[in-house]
This record gives structure tokens, C-alpha cells and sequence, in this order.
């Protein structure tokens, strides 16, 4: 009975050893964590992407600031970058969070642009980027969680230089030379039949192209085929209309589509252009699985600054997992100010009062908060995504607030947005805005 007690014993202490180890995070600096080998293979016309010889489709979302936990939680595998270090934490940090999380990652690295001043005519600055960008390489190409080198981003948007693409394949042969477990790629600013030949006649090291599109990305299987690419392909970025896609107030600023129309959009543009290309498509990255300023503060991403869900996420979480989320985000059915819509030039009077409506549809009916705010309309415009301030609020212009109703009186004469953000108390929300001017 005794020795019966001591393997009883040892068998609860082993299963619970293993209990303790299997509920641990992964230490990233284990030696046992190897580099994954990367690969791209062509069975029969058409392209899977394998990491070490399991086949891995890319369901992915650009993620510089961003909540990784949470892309896990949906069921994406992957996220992408666009810099080897963000400002907030290093290209190591983001590496082992995503390691953590169970996630692959398409580093990306930081290459200069023509349309921010720099020269590639200028060897000496070419050949310092050259040796800036392989100490990154030399410092993350062996963490586990490295999947794809991303070597710079959008460089063909107004550009001159054709030289860029000669940079670009040398620091993809720098790469290859010091990294053999890795792909490289780099990603353009939409698609154009000169680009693709371009990138194939100066850049034949690369593994795969990137393309970035919004609006019209449901056109891009058939212009890879127009404009003859026959290799392999990823979206880099993907999404919400672009603000230089559509329609304009009679003064000129862009009208942005509401959370629920945008959600729509997503699944549609996923299912055309991105899904629909089974030979030479091996994934994506949506932009951008977090929040940022750009045009207005709830433009590209499909979280709130506040870190709530817009229905795009769900959307997403729709796509990676081919079901619907337990609890889904309310939708917008109908907003209006002074009884206009967004697209009707809505022009208001200093100092008079006027009304603004939401109705709002929630499929479990959870209560609803609302939350209202004025902002002038943004000046600080960026180029491209590039950094652009978030206009401060306007305060003291609110009346009267109830069950999706404002009252406001108009502030003096400028340009402007009312928002609307509808929370239904379970981390969704649904967003719109309308822009206004004021006489």
C-alpha cells in the first residue's frame, strides 16, 4: 500500500507539473524556439505559404498600436507592422507578445521615402539605410515569431526615382544572404501595369508583392491578371473607403461612412478581392486593428480611442471564424441634423438651435448609451497615413441629450463634425458623423 501511495503520489505531482507548465505563456527566449522556416511553394498553378511545412493562410490585420490579445481572441493568426520599432516598443517586444498570443508576425521595416526628401541618387545615405536596416534584420531574423520582412511601405506614392527599387532588392538579397528562414516583400500603393513591371524587371529577389487598396480593391484579382503577376500576393492593407474615394460637401471635405456601413463594405470587399483569388492570394492584413487620426479620428480603424468594437470587428471575426460573435455591435439605421443627412451639405446658423437624431438597431436589444461630440474640421492632413493631430472638441454647444436625441446650438461660423457614438455596455460601438458648416 505504501509503495501504491507513492506512485499515486508522483502521478499527481507529475499531472500537475504539466497542468502548471501547459497554462505558462512561451518564453520566446527559450532555445528550444527555434526560427520557423518560411516557405512559398506553386502546386499546379497555385501558391500556399508554409511555415515550417504546415500550410498557413494569412488572417490578418495591421497592428502598430493595437490590442494583440485581442486579435487572438478573434481568431486572427497573424499581424503586420510597418517599422521595426514604434516609438512605444521595440521591434522585440511586439515579437514576444505576439509569441504570447499564439501569433505570426510580417515585420516591417522602416525605407525611406522620395516624397519625404529622401535622395537615392545619394549613395552614401542609400548605403547608411542599407546598414541601418540589416542591424534590425541581424538583431529580430531568429525570435519565432518572425514570419515575413516587410522592406518599406507605399514607396511608389508620388515618387520619381526608379533607384528605390534597386535599394529594395538589395536589402532583400542582404535579407535572404543573413536570413534564410524568411520571405521577403514590399508593399505598394495600389496597382499599376508600370509598378508590377517595374518591381519584376529591378526587384526579382523578392519572394512576393504586397498590395494596399481600399475602395477598389474589389478589382484587384482581375488587375493582377491585367497587369501580369503571375507570382504570389498579399493585401497589406485593406478597408474602410479611402477619404480620396468619396463624395464631398459642397466645401470640399470628404463625407465618411457610418460603422455600419463600413462593416458592409468589409465583408464585401473581402469576399471579391481578397478571398475570391484561391491560385496566387495567401492572406491578408486589415487596416487597422486599432484607432488613429486620419481625416477624422474613427476614419480607418474598426476599434474607438476608448479601445471599443465597432462592427467591423465583427465582421472580421465572421471572416477568421465563419460565425457570427456571441454579442454583436449595434447598427446605425438613420442619422440625420436639422432633419439632413451627411450627403445633403447640412449648413447651420451661429447661434440658432438645431436637432440631431440616431436611431440605432442592436440584435439583442442591449441598453444604449450615447455619447456626442463636436469637432472643428481637421487641417492637419497628412500624406499617405502620415501623422496628422486630432482636432480638439468643441465644448458648452449641448442642450439637451436623450435616447439617441441632441439638441445643440451652432457654434460661430467655421467647419465642422457632430459624432455620435452608440455603446451598447458590452465594449461595441457604433459611430457616424456628420460634417456641418456654420454661416
Amino acid at each position: 500500500m505504501k509503495s501504491l501511495s507513492w506512485v499515486i503520489l508522483i502521478c499527481l505531482m507529475s499531472f500537475s507539473a504539466c497542468k502548471k507548465e501547459e497554462n505558462q505563456p512561451i518564453n520566446p527566449d527559450s532555445k528550444n524556439n527555434a526560427p520557423p522556416k518560411v516557405s512559398l511553394t506553386k502546386v499546379e498553378g497555385k501558391y500556399t505559404l508554409f511555415v515550417n511545412d504546415e500550410p498557413f493562410y494569412i488572417k490578418g490585420a495591421g497592428l502598430e498600436y493595437g490590442d494583440i490579445s485581442a486579435l487572438a481572441k478573434h481568431k486572427g493568426n497573424s499581424f503586420r507592422t510597418w517599422r521595426t520599432d514604434n516609438g512605444k516598443r521595440s521591434g522585440k517586444e511586439v515579437l514576444d507578445e505576439a509569441y504570447e498570443n499564439g501569433l505570426m508576425v510580417t515585420m516591417g521595416i522602416e525605407v525611406a521615402r522620395e516624397r519625404h526628401g529622401f535622395d537615392y541618387n545619394d549613395k552614401k545615405a542609400v548605403r547608411e539605410q542599407f546598414e541601418r536596416i540589416k542591424a534590425e534584420v541581424m538583431a529580430l531574423k531568429d525570435h519565432p515569431a518572425l514570419l515575413i520582412w516587410g522592406i518599406g511601405n507605399e514607396l511608389n506614392l508620388r515618387y520619381t526615382n526608379t533607384k528605390v527599387w534597386d535599394a529594395v532588392n538589395d536589402i532583400s538579397k542582404m535579407i535572404h544572404e543573413i536570413d534564410p528562414n524568411h520571405l521577403t516583400t514590399t508593399s505598394l500603393a495600389g496597382i499599376s501595369e508600370k509598378e508590377v513591371s517595374l518591381i519584376k524587371k529591378k526587384c526579382s529577389d523578392l519572394d512576393l508583392l504586397s498590395f494596399q487598396m481600399y475602395g477598389a480593391i474589389t478589382k484587384l484579382p482581375q488587375l493582377i491578371k491585367e497587369y501580369g503577376w503571375e507570382g504570389a500576393y498579399m493585401v497589406t492593407e485593406w478597408g474602410a473607403t479611402g477619404h480620396w474615394e468619396v463624395p464631398k460637401t459642397s466645401w470640399d471635405v470628404p463625407i465618411e461612412e457610418n460603422s455600419t456601413v463600413k462593416a458592409a463594405n468589409y465583408l464585401k470587399r473581402y469576399q471579391i478581392g481578397i478571398e475570391s483569388d484561391t491560385a496566387q492570394c495567401i492572406g491578408s492584413y486589415v487596416f487597422l486593428w486599432g484607432h488613429k487620426q486620419e481625416r477624422t479620428p474613427t476614419w480607418y480603424g474598426i476599434f474607438l480611442e476608448d479601445g471599443k468594437e465597432t462592427e467591423s470587428v465583427d465582421v472580421m471575426h465572421y471572416i477568421w471564424n465563419s460565425t457570427w460573435p456571441a454579442n454583436r455591435t449595434p447598427k446605425i439605421e438613420s442619422f440625420v441634423l436639422d432633419e439632413k443627412t451627411a450627403y445633403d451639405n447640412v449648413t447651420l446658423t451661429e447661434g440658432k438651435s438645431y436637432t440631431a437624431k440616431v436611431n440605432i438597431e442592436d440584435i439583442e436589444d442591449d441598453i444604449i448609451s450615447y455619447t456626442w461630440e463636436i469637432l472643428p474640421e481637421s487641417t492637419d492632413l497628412g500624406d499617405g497615413g502620415d501623422y496628422e493631430t486630432r482636432p480638439e472638441p468643441i465644448e458648452g454647444h449641448f442642450m439637451n441629450m436623450a435616447d439617441g436625441e441632441l439638441e445643440l446650438r451652432a457654434p460661430k461660423a467655421g467647419n465642422y463634425r457632430l459624432f455620435v457614438y452608440a455603446d451598447d455596455g458590452n465594449d461595441h460601438a457604433a459611430t457616424a458623423n456628420i460634417p456641418f458648416r456654420v454661416n
